[in-house]
């Protein structure tokens, strides 16, 4: 006896597959302009100058560690030439945004360095991932 419920998860099962691999090809194709976008917004936050900080939820930290995976991910899931080196690029970037940073009446930290690392690491690690399950998971 035949189950249609099987059937219609196997179904949303490969829409779900081709809705993800949609959005990858979307931001494969657009990883440089994606890249230059969190970039700009990523220098103007950074590099704006506050009298007070915003009351906002989460940790500094936090939002450190969000923005620079969010702008690692396009760039190790699209894999251009010398990537790493783009990578290392954005990791030395952020460290010349803290120095800097005092210099507008913002506190530069070599903690938020260190949450804007580990952040690029996990932007590379999602992507490396996405890139691996895909490999693996084609649609038939």
């Amino acid at each position: 006896m035949r189950h249609p419920h099987r059937q219609l998860n196997r179904v949303q099962a490969l829409q779900t597959q081709s809705h993800s691999k949609t959005v990858t090809r979307f931001i494969q194709r657009r990883w440089l302009h994606l890249s230059a976008i969190l970039l700009a917004c990523i220098t103007a936050l950074s590099l704006h100058p506050l009298n007070t900080l915003p009351e906002v939820p989460g940790s500094d930290k936090t939002h450190h560690f969000v923005a620079y995976a969010a702008l690692a991910f396009p760039t190790a899931l699209r894999k251009p030439r010398r990537w790493p080196l783009i990578i290392f690029g954005f990791a030395l970037y952020s460290g010349l945004i803290e120095l800097i940073q005092p210099h507008v009446n913002r506190y530069g930290e070599w903690e938020d360095f260190l949450a804007n690392a580990c952040g690029l690491l996990l932007g590379v690690g999602l992507a490396f991932c996405i890139n691996r399950l895909e490999r693996h998971h084609s649609i038939p």
